[in-house]
Order: C-alpha cells, then structure tokens, then sequence
C-alpha cells in the first residue's frame, strides 16, 4: 500500500510540472486559433502520462521492457488522440468563426432594420408634414390667389410622388428579401435599356447641370428580365446624378468578358471612403451627411442600393463599386444572352 502511495506522490508530481509547462504554453499560444489550443491540450495530456511513467521506471518499480510496452501504448494512442484532435479542432475553429460571423451579420441587419425605420419615418414624415400644411392652407383659403394655389397643388404632387417612389422600394424590397420575386428571364438588349433610363434621369441631369455620357457602341445582349433590369440602371443613374456635384459627368458603358456581360456607371462624385464601401449596399445606409440624400436631392430611404443588389443577385449575378480618379463606378455583371 506504501508503494501504490508512492507511484502515486510521484507520478502526481510530474504530471503536475508538466502541466504547469502546459498552462504556460497555453498563455503564450492565447492568440492562436482554437485547433492549437486543443492539440496542445492533448499534448499535455500525453506528456503528463509520459512522464509519470519514466519517473516511476527511474524510482526501479518499472523494468525496462514494461517500460517500453507503456511508451508504446502510450505512442500509439497519442498519435491517433492528436490526429483527432487537429480534425475536430479545426472544426471547432470552423463553427466558431462562422457562429462569430453569423452574430456579426445579425447585429449589422438588426442595425439596419433599426436604421431602416428611421429613415422612413424621417422620409415620410416629411412630405406629410408638408402636405398637411398646403391642404390646410387651401382648406381655410389662406391661399387664393391663382398662381400660390397652382404652386400649392404642384408641391402636393411632386411630394404625393416622392412617397409614392418611397413605397414602391418598400414593396420592391420586400419582395427580394422574402424570396418573392419572380424573374421572367429573356434576352435583352441593354443598349435599349441604358437609352430609356438615359432619357428618365436627362431631366434631372439637366437641372443639376450634369453631362450623361453613353458609349456609342459594343452594348451585349444579357439574359435578364426587363423590368428588374430597367430598375437596377435607372437607380444606379439616379445615385449617380445625385451625388455628383454640378457640371460633373456621368458615364455609361458596358462590354463582354468570356460568357458574362458587364455595366458600369461612373461619376465624378469625389469618391467614397474605403471604410464605407463595403457596406454602400445595406438597407438604410447613407454614409457621410455630404453623401445624403438631403444634400443631393430627393431621397429614397438609403433603399436604392440595397434594391440593385438585391436585384442583380436575383439574375445570378453580382454588382461592385470601387473609387476611381475623381468619383467611383459602379459595375454590374450578368449572364450574357
């Protein structure tokens, strides 16, 4: 019973310096990724029973053959215990990153849910405000010469419009997110697509004193739907026009790479900041107060954007933004027809 008590003081105590060394290293390696964290772990584990077993073969209570057959045993087991913990580790390493990911992505469209209904509460309020006041003001004939009352109903329109505008991005977007949106796929030419929206935003162009430029020639044949495909153009024109300072320019081209088809939209709005790019396409997202819509025009609740990706991705394809020499562009990739 003395010696059972021994081997056990002794091997305690080895197991217990190793262990120490393994809290160490372990403190050294905190940064590292959890696959090493657990393989050292298993490490120190094997170590510590490695090295009870030598100590207890130095003190004579283990011959050298029966210490060989334990370092085997314990060789062998160690070998397969690491291989499995480095591929479940990284597993592990895996599913914490993407658990990491997942809660980051919920914060940002929590966020942007919140930020959404501000904006449109903000958006909505507005014009309503206004609306209330010139009804009002007709109503009680606060008003009745010819020309205020003329001005008073155009004003009632032009903001009747805007949330009318505001509503169907609502809508527009409401469909992309639930999954709702039915594509009728076709081929169609984008030249014609590209001359119709040219022609919708020439007025606002216009009185913003902004140059609309097109490519003459090399406009593809893509396989989209029409209606979608007119609403991704004349809302990256419309984010163009409104961003870009007076007598800027805007640019209109497009081409063909192997089987895919490309649209880019380039202004000379003085660019983007880096940190804002990645997250130009969020719903509700504005930017920097000189990039709102307040400042440019009239405003859509920052769900232009996130309606072009929204749409873009719906046809299988993708669309980019990145800073160039006095603005940015933005680029859209479809299948080509």
């Amino acid at each position: 019973m003395r010696d059972l008590a021994l081997i056990f003081g002794m091997s305690l105590a080895a197991a217990f310096g190793v262990g120490l060394a393994g809290a160490l290293t372990l403190r050294l390696l905190r940064a590292r990724s959890i696959t090493v964290h657990v393989c050292v772990l298993l490490t120190v584990t094997v170590a510590a029973v490695v090295a009870g077993v030598v100590v207890v073969a130095q003190a004579m209570f283990l011959s050298p053959h029966d210490l060989q057959v334990v370092l085997l045993t314990v060789a062998a087991a160690a070998v397969v215990s690491l291989a499995v913990s480095w591929y479940f580790g990284r597993r592990l390493a895996t599913a914490a990153v993407w658990a990491d990911q997942a809660r980051e992505r919920e914060r940002r469209i929590e966020k942007g849910r919140r930020d959404l209904v501000a904006w449109v509460s903000h958006d909505l309020r507005t014009p309503l405000a206004g609306l209330r006041a010139m009804a009002e003001a007709l109503e009680d004939r606060v008003v009745d010469d010819p020309a205020t009352v003329a001005e008073y109903h155009r004003r009632i329109r032009a903001q009747t419009d805007r949330m009318t505008r505001l509503v169907d991005d609502l809508f527009e977007l409401s469909r992309i997110n639930a999954g709702a949106l039915k594509l009728s796929l076709s081929a169609v030419p984008l030249g014609e697509v590209v001359s119709d929206a040219l022609a919708g935003t020439a007025p606002l162009a216009e009185a913003r004193r902004i140059r609309l430029v097109a490519a003459e020639s090399g406009w593809p044949t893509v396989l989209a739907s029409e209606p979608e495909l007119a609403r991704v153009v004349g809302n990256l024109l419309l984010n163009a026009v409104r961003y870009t300072p007076s007598d800027g320019t805007v640019r209109v081209d497009a081409g063909c790479e192997s089987d895919a088809a490309w649209l880019a939209v380039a202004d000379t709005c003085g660019g983007i900041p880096e940190h804002d790019l990645p997250r130009l396409f969020d719903v509700a997202f504005r930017g920097e107060p000189a990039r709102t819509p307040g400042s440019a025009g009239e405003g859509s609740g920052g769900l232009g954007l996130a309606i072009v990706r929204g749409l873009v991705e719906a046809h299988g394809g993708r669309v980019d933004v990145h800073n160039v020499a006095g603005g940015c562009r933005f680029v859209v990739r479809l299948h080509a027809a």
